[in-house]
């Protein structure tokens, strides 16, 4: 995937202005102790893609670290809304963050009187590289060394970024966490195996992120592929006609090696192939129709 630079115009704590620009205290919590938590918004054809459901993950999220959300859906919607407008670009990426705020000083407890930082930029989506579409991606399975509470999209994320650079310094693309025995999720993905004609993915709880790509792949899946939603061993894993990574930043790929092994005949699979199309047709009809807000 190629990263490009995030478009020139952000929003901070109730403005837009230039990224180059904004400033936040070196005493906020989101640098002290990462005591905050993230949304991605993903951009197709100029529409956000199922923007009520990351939104409602994104208060979820709040909830979850006792943060009382900044903005409520609207308010969310309407900065998503507004950076989307001022990059004029069909396909990009929303980023939104929002911290527990700065305060004199470095206290464990939560602050009474600091105010969230609230911060969102664009950058354009990353385009897949063409090598990945024809051959699929390689992963490894790797421990799963992060916290209890993987639900909670929260912004410490060193372990996801060690995992995910073992990956890589071993020619990987992607890291896939396991822990007794079983998988849960990729470094920055979800994970979906086809086996034995049939969809398996982990279920939602607090060893992995609800994902909200992963959802809408698995609706788009229903009356063409049965689908199970439980317990997946690294065992299960091995034995997959196909493998597939979802995320908001990177679409759903195909996962064609493992720990060096093929996965089915070791190329992109034919399921992978229709599904891929499915989303994209999905895409365009939704770009087709008229705009509902957070709906």
């Amino acid at each position: 995937m190629t990263v490009s630079e995030p478009f020139p115009t952000c929003y901070l704590n109730g403005d837009f202005l230039p990224l180059v620009e904004a400033r936040v205290s070196p005493l906020d919590r989101a640098f002290l102790f990462a005591d905050g938590v993230y949304e991605v918004v993903p951009v197709h054809r100029g529409r956000p893609f199922r923007l009520r459901e990351h939104l409602e993950r994104l208060e979820r999220s709040l909830a979850a670290i006792r943060l009382e959300p900044p903005l409520g859906l609207a308010g969310w919607a309407q900065i998503v809304t507004e950076l989307v407008s001022r990059t004029a670009v069909a396909e990009i990426l929303v980023y939104i963050q929002i911290s527990r705020g700065a305060e004199r000083g470095r206290n464990h407890l939560f602050p009474r009187a600091a105010q969230p930082t609230t911060f969102a930029f664009a950058s354009p989506y990353p385009v897949p590289d063409a090598r990945i579409m024809e051959r699929g991606l390689a992963a490894a399975t790797l421990p799963d060394i992060r916290w209890r509470r993987c639900d909670i999209k929260a912004t410490a994320l060193l372990a996801n970024v060690l995992l995910r650079q073992q990956a890589a310094d071993a020619g990987c693309d992607e890291a896939l966490l396991v822990s007794d025995g079983l998988l849960r999720e990729g470094s920055s993905s979800t994970v979906l195996a086809l086996i034995d004609g049939r969809i398996r993915t982990p279920p939602n709880d607090q060893h992995i992120l609800p994902g909200t790509s992963r959802d809408a792949l698995l609706e788009l899946a229903a009356g063409w592929l049965p689908v199970s939603i439980g317990p997946v061993t690294v065992e299960d894993l091995r034995r997959a006609d196909e493998v597939w990574i979802a995320s908001a930043g990177r679409g759903l790929l195909p996962v064609t090696r493992i720990d060096d092994l093929p996965v089915g005949d070791g190329r992109p699979g034919p399921c992978w192939r229709q599904l891929y199309r499915r989303l994209q047709d999905h895409l365009d009809e939704i770009a087709a129709t008229p705009a509902l807000g957070t709906g």
